[in-house]
């Protein structure tokens, strides 16, 4: 589960005030954030909060599974550090 919630909480803004940063409607932010969203969406929801696309996954405690679909392909992640390293390559492309 993404933390988007949480990290507007923390940041002072609601999920509506992020949703009009981003130039969508809360809907589409809600869907995105509760569905499964492209890594693409997952940068522009992290830009808009001014974090990085990890802080979206983190949780607390060491237990963490982060999956990701990219092009039919499921990618599974057990670490912030591989889920990190995946998106830094993803978005380099």
């Amino acid at each position: 589960m993404l933390r988007v919630q949480e990290v507007c909480k923390k940041k002072g803004i609601t999920m509506q005030d992020l949703a009009k940063r981003m130039g969508i409607t809360y809907q589409a932010l809600y869907a995105s954030a509760s569905g499964n969203p492209t890594i693409g969406k997952l940068s522009e929801i992290a830009t808009a909060l001014g974090v990085e696309v990890v802080e979206l996954f983190k949780t607390n405690g060491d237990n963490f599974t982060a999956l990701i679909d990219q092009g039919g392909k499921l990618y599974r992640f057990d670490s912030i550090d591989a889920l990190t390293s995946f998106i830094w390559d993803q978005t380099l492309k």
